[in-house]
């Protein structure tokens, strides 16, 4: 057997990322598949895989380093002496790169596809349904999956006898594992003539078009499945999931809290001391607050009804209204007149908020 660093054109210091990437280049460029007709490719890319096989395990790397060939035990089936063929370590990512991987599919994905949705506040709380169009892999429809050009026939796949699963020995053990033929990606048939739309792959990216209905009272980062919305990673099985995430944009004027509704509102001084009624923003529209005489700065105000749909129980949260006291700060000559009386006529009279704090002077001092 060849040396296993000059099959695969490394240095006996190579790491094993180094190793990895040289053997994903040269089985993508030698695999029988992508040379048609050449006989030699089967020879060199067994000859590729038996050398991967050993740099690749440390100490099988470690053993041929000190003993050479020798070192490795024969086994059969490889087809290269002293080297085990197990079509499980093929890495058909780097094989079928040009193909499923400028799809987006990768060696294990399953066609879950993530996507998300952005939606008003109001949208969040009353519900909505909104149109999605988004990109997908779909089965090719000039060839209808098989990934042969139209007219074109497949041959039965000689390595599984067109069953699309391979019987192995891995490695030393005498248990004889079945597995997804390697050569074929399982499907028993061997493209000979690619579909030019798909090259052979047998999927297609395609645009699509679906409604959702985000239902009332979603939050913001909630996640909605859509059933067979996903990419299909091969042309004869369903496709995967579509995974929406749902982005509510913040409001100018209010915050969720729960099931409540938060908004601020700024009152005048004279507003606050005497009370009255106030016109609000509400999800519904415009409101009508009672504003109670003698409101403090930072009073939370609540008027029933008028927040969040609840999803479990019915019914709807709060609007809960902060309260934050203007104080004008361009006064009139007459204005600081009247402002010095009222001080004047309120003389010493403690405010409720003054009380407490002169409350919490005298626990701190004694």
């Amino acid at each position: 057997m060849r040396d296993p660093y000059e099959v695969l054109g490394v240095e006996r210091s190579s790491t094993q990322d180094e190793i990895k990437s040289a053997f994903r280049r040269l089985a993508g460029q030698h695999h029988p598949d992508k040379n048609p007709g050449d006989q030699g490719a089967h020879v060199r890319f067994k000859e590729l895989n038996a050398a991967y096989q050993i740099l690749s395990d440390p100490q099988k790397r470690a053993a041929f380093d000190r003993f050479g060939p020798a070192a490795v035990g024969a086994s059969a089936g490889s087809g290269v002496p002293g080297v085990p063929f197990d079509m499980q370590d093929l890495n058909l990512d780097a094989i079928f790169g040009d193909l499923l991987g400028a799809l987006g599919i990768r060696v294990g994905d399953r066609g879950t596809l993530q996507k998300e949705v952005r939606i008003t506040f109001e949208e969040a709380a009353f519900g909505c349904t909104k149109e999605i169009t988004y990109d997908r892999v779909e089965p090719c429809g000039d060839c209808a999956g098989s990934g042969s050009a139209p007219g074109a026939s497949t041959e039965r796949c000689s390595a599984c006898s067109g069953r699309g699963r391979v019987r192995m020995q891995q490695g030393m053990f005498p248990i004889a594992i079945e597995r997804p033929c390697g050569r074929c990606r399982g499907t028993g048939r061997i493209v000979t003539d690619p579909c030019r739309t798909c090259r052979g792959a047998g999927l297609a990216a395609k645009q699509k078009t679906i409604e959702v209905t985000i239902p009332p009272g979603v939050e913001n980062g909630a996640t909605r499945l859509v059933e067979r919305g996903g990419n299909a990673v091969r042309s004869d099985r369903g496709p995967g999931d579509l995974e929406l995430t749902i982005r509510v944009s913040p409001h100018e004027l209010f915050r969720r809290v729960g099931d409540d509704v938060v908004c601020s509102v700024p009152i005048s001084f004279a507003r606050a001391a005497l009370g009255g009624e106030l016109e609000i923003p509400t999800l519904d529209g415009k409101g009508r607050l009672r504003i109670p005489p003698g409101t403090q700065p930072g009073a939370v105000l609540r008027i029933k009804g008028k927040g969040i749909p609840r999803r479990v129980v019915g019914g709807r949260g709060d609007q809960l209204v902060e309260v934050s006291v203007e104080v004008p700060t361009q006064l009139t000559a007459t204005q600081r007149e009247l402002i010095a009386q009222l001080a004047k006529e309120l003389g010493e009279n403690v405010q409720p908020q003054q009380a407490t704090f002169m409350e919490k002077l005298k626990g701190l001092f004694g």
